[in-house]
């Protein structure tokens, strides 16, 4: 077995890898977590799906492409030059609807809403208002993090932020999850 994906990529993925590269935008999801993503997407029929930190939408086109045309994606974002590559590529979907947004101010505008399947890759709904965003899962839902092993753009005492969001996780009853030591370092949670 091997790392490689050797899947088709979705449609709009190298439009939007090119874009991004042209962007100078380095925070991208790795394709290994993409493809994740687009496996447990494809669980969740008829879902309601919400990603925090669209970036140039690498990772909404993956989301995207796992699930069904019964589901629906918000992606929110707050710096609108990336979240345009995501716009200019993946708005033509109407499953999906991308947002300019504050994720903080976005999770407290939008507390009572409820999700089958949660990408948080951002500070907000991770390291900061976590449990905001867990109360916004689903009983089954999914919550996925990453970015959870070293990476070479984290700023000094990030490690120590990283860790202690482990310890939390893990200390929750109302979560079983997994940590995999694989790509960036994912763990995905499920809300008992």
């Amino acid at each position: 077995m091997t790392e490689d994906i050797l899947q088709q990529f979705p449609e709009h993925y190298q439009y939007i890898a090119d874009a991004t590269n042209a962007s100078g935008f380095t925070m991208a999801s790795d394709p290994l977590t993409c493809s994740l993503l687009r496996t447990l997407a494809a669980s969740k029929p008829y879902g309601s799906f919400l990603e925090l930190g669209t970036g140039t939408g690498l990772s909404t086109s993956w989301i995207l492409d796992g699930m069904d045309k019964e589901s629906t994606l918000i992606s929110v974002d707050n710096a609108e030059e990336f979240l345009d590559i995501a716009k200019q590529f993946l708005s033509d979907d109407k499953r999906l609807k991308l947002v300019h947004a504050d994720g903080g101010e976005w999770l407290k505008e939008n507390r009572r809403r409820k999700f089958d399947f949660i990408f948080a890759d951002t500070w907000h709904g991770k390291y900061l208002m976590l449990e905001e965003a867990l109360t916004m899962l689903n009983k089954g839902g999914l919550y996925i993090i990453d970015d959870m092993l070293p990476q070479p753009n984290w700023p000094e005492g990030h490690a120590e932020k990283a860790t202690q969001l482990i310890k939390d996780l893990e200390a929750r009853e109302d979560l079983l999850l997994t940590k995999m030591v694989w790509a960036t370092g994912i763990i995905i949670a499920v809300k008992k």
